[in-house]
């Protein structure tokens, strides 16, 4: 019995872990909403993404809407919420060439061609949204 509790202990030690600066990483400010929206770069309100570095805002879908950018051909989707705050108002990011920053004090500011932070090392990036291309339709998942 000995034994066990001590396996059943160790085994717990080993488990628990912590950061390396001793600071728990909480990047689960935004929900885990389904998506699954199909666009197509055919309509005016998208055609912008037919050419690399453009970006569009696609309303009602993720936290606070997404922003997708051709990436190079490529495509890549982010929801348009701050992943370093709580949702509010402010967390809502604007969009700016490559660029996204939230309307709170701290302006947090993030690229969208990496999805990581610009400036100051922030402990989240954005929430990244699968991309398929399909002929002129991207269909955006998760």
């Amino acid at each position: 019995m000995k034994k066990i509790i001590f396996v059943l202990s160790l085994l717990l030690l080993t488990t628990c872990k912590k950061d390396d600066d001793g600071t728990v990483n909480n990047c689960n400010f935004l929900l885990n909403v389904g998506v699954n929206r199909t666009i197509s770069l055919n309509l005016p309100q998208y055609s912008q993404l037919q050419f690399s570095t453009n970006s569009v805002y696609v309303p009602n879908e993720g936290n606070a809407g997404i922003y997708v950018t051709n990436v190079g051909g490529n495509f890549r989707a982010y929801d348009a919420a701050d992943p370093n705050h709580a949702p509010a108002t402010c967390s809502f990011m604007s969009l700016n060439g490559t660029t996204v920053t939230c309307g709170c004090s701290d302006e947090n500011q993030y690229n969208l061609l990496t999805g990581l932070s610009d400036g100051g090392q922030l402990p989240c990036a954005l929430q990244e949204y699968r991309v398929t291309a399909n002929g002129s339709e991207l269909i955006i998942s998760n």
